[in-house]
């Protein structure tokens, strides 16, 4: 069926209730409107899904929740594991308490235990109630930092990371599969309690899920020499982080946590920002102000899920609030981890810091700094989770710290995702064990400078929406592939990596290796003077993004040097486009 036979066919099925049906018959006059809702489903991609909210297939409404559940277990019940159960947890955003309830039905309605938060809760934490509950899958109603008309849908595995092969691949399969509306299964809620089959989850898991996250203190010391005099500004950006993370930090003894009133309660509307995304300033408007009236030491903010970390950190010299990019929170926090523990316990033999293919090289400098291994994997922090789980299979890898660029790391292995609530942890443990001697994290993060170089790295996404968008993505990554550079801003292009091919090419001798990696749509460009190119379509929204980063000799220097680079990038992009 075309898409307008499909739009029909919603109008006329009895299956589909009456608000669904008057939201679909007042778009009957725009037909571009009725394309983009019915031209194609809403992908099941490697992320789950991702969408608009509203009535039709390429939308987020129960419909498309419920489909997707049943593929799910179809899938589970392929692989023999319908008595394990799944795990469901759900942020603030519009609709996701009505997600995860029709889920948790559905899953019900085929056999399948669904343990449902009582209340949002961040991801990192239905990661650890997954592995906690002996759950074969979960699933986490969110659609992190998007704004608010959009809602999602991720799948974790039973490691407590989101799926990766061959249980991706096997659940967008049966996904697809199921094409009938009409044979999705879901039953009564009370009828699914009475059956065992629905169980309400709170408590019992955040009280050893808060305790994980405190058996990672390194340094309590520090935390009761300096808990009266750090001053912490954090706001939850109206998410799911401000019950948790004040829970940890008070428990630790932390007296000066100031909550930003303004974004403190789960509101899906997101009213003081355009989008809650803690790597954008307006996020953290309200913060510094608070923080300059109370003299804060720095300033968090958590995404609406929860998993990833935006920080600004207090210049004791200048007074002026610096942030702290992706990359140089977790450089600071690696460093930290990886460094205290070698003063306090030594390091493993076996120890290892693990980054994305997207993620600083400072990180490799670290990892050589204190002779650990450096692991790269793919973007996206399922594959550092990956990591994880096969150093536990083979009992051989020793996991001291990992993160990626976007805002996100773990410390501890209690989940196998991002955890943006013990790293609010364990940055106000770090910035209290630098006050102890006499130190911000401003002059630690000048202190990394100064040890491992002046590395700055950057990106510049481009939105290309709708179906002509996604086409004009593709085929910026195909002339790329098909003809590579071999200079970019001034920068000598050493080696060209095609992750979708498996293939590295020295561009000086032409000898050809592999990847190593997994198959993925991501091109990278190993640059002259340890710089260097990443180009990918972004999983979640309709960009394909341009990773970059440059090693300078000063602040200055790499500011200038990364801005340079990051022109070249746009011109060559705008190229393209033309």
């Amino acid at each position: 069926m075309d898409y307008k036979e499909v739009y029909q066919s919603w109008l006329e099925n009895p299956y589909f209730d009456e608000e669904t049906k008057a939201e679909l018959k007042a778009i009957a006059a725009d037909d571009n409107e009725i394309k983009e809702r019915f031209y194609a489903d809403l992908e099941f991609g490697t992320a789950g899904l991702r969408g608009v909210i509203g009535a039709g297939t390429n939308r987020m409404n129960i419909y498309v929740v419920r489909k997707t559940t049943q593929g799910l277990a179809n899938y589970i019940a392929s692989v023999d594991a319908k008595s394990q159960g799944v795990a469901i947890a759900y942020d603030s955003r519009r609709m996701s308490p009505e997600f995860a309830q029709e889920a948790a039905l559905c899953l019900a309605a085929n056999g399948i235990k669904a343990y449902i938060f009582e209340t949002l809760r961040p991801t990192p934490e239905l990661s650890y109630a997954v592995r906690k509950l002996g759950c074969i899958a979960g699933i986490n109603i969110t659609a992190s930092h998007n704004p608010p008309e959009y809602n999602g849908y991720k799948v974790y595995w039973e490691d407590g990371a989101q799926i990766t092969p061959p249980h991706d691949s096997g659940i967008m399969g049966e996904v697809k599969k199921v094409t009938d509306y009409n044979n999705v299964k879901t039953m009564d809620v009370e009828a699914a309690k009475a059956a065992g089959l629905y169980q309400v989850i709170g408590a019992d898991i955040d009280d050893p899920y808060i305790a994980e996250l405190k058996s990672q203190v390194l340094h309590m010391d520090s935390i009761k020499a300096m808990a009266k005099e750090l001053k912490i500004v954090y706001s939850p950006l109206h998410g799911t982080g401000n019950i948790p993370a004040r829970r940890v930090l008070e428990e630790l003894g932390f007296e000066n946590v100031y909550v930003v009133k303004e974004q403190e309660l789960p509101d899906g509307e997101f009213p003081t920002v355009s989008y809650p995304n803690p790597e954008a300033a307006e996020a953290f408007e309200l913060g510094l102000k608070l923080a300059k009236e109370v003299d804060a030491d720095l300033v968090l903010a958590t995404d609406p899920d929860a998993d990833r970390l935006g920080v600004y950190v207090k210049d004791a010299k200048t007074g002026e609030y610096h942030t702290l990019t992706g990359n140089m929170s977790g450089c600071l926090l690696a460093d930290y981890e990886i460094g205290q523990k070698k003063a306090l316990q030594g390091l493993p033999e076996d120890g290892a810091l693990i980054k994305t293919i997207v993620t600083t090289n400072m990180a490799d400098a670290i990892a050589k700094y204190y002779g650990v291994a450096l692991i790269e994997v793919l973007t996206g922090f399922k594959f550092i989770g990956q990591q994880i789980l096969g150093f536990e299979q083979k009992k051989k890898g020793t996991y001291l710290f990992g993160f990626e660029e976007s805002y996100g790391c773990l410390i501890g292995t209690h989940a196998r995702d991002k955890d943006a609530i013990v790293a609010t942890m364990a940055l106000c443990e770090a910035a209290a064990f630098y006050k102890t001697q006499g130190k911000t994290l401003w002059d630690a993060m000048i202190d990394m400078y100064e040890r491992y170089g002046y590395y700055k790295d950057d990106i510049q996404s481009v939105t290309l929406k709708g179906i002509e968008g996604l086409a004009k993505i593709q085929e910026i990554l195909e002339t790329l592939r098909q003809n590579p550079p071999t200079e970019i801003g001034g920068y000598t292009v050493c080696k060209a990596r095609d992750y979708k091919t498996d293939t590295i090419v020295d561009l000086k001798t032409q000898e050809v290796t592999a990847t190593g990696l997994p198959q993925s749509n991501v091109l990278y460009y190993d640059l002259s003077d340890d710089a260097w190119l990443c180009v990918r379509p972004s999983g979640t929204e309709p960009k394909v993004k341009f990773y970059y980063g440059i090693k300078g000799t000063s602040l200055e220097d790499a500011d200038n040097k990364s801005a340079e680079l990051g022109k070249a990038v746009l011109a060559m992009v705008d190229g393209m486009l033309k």
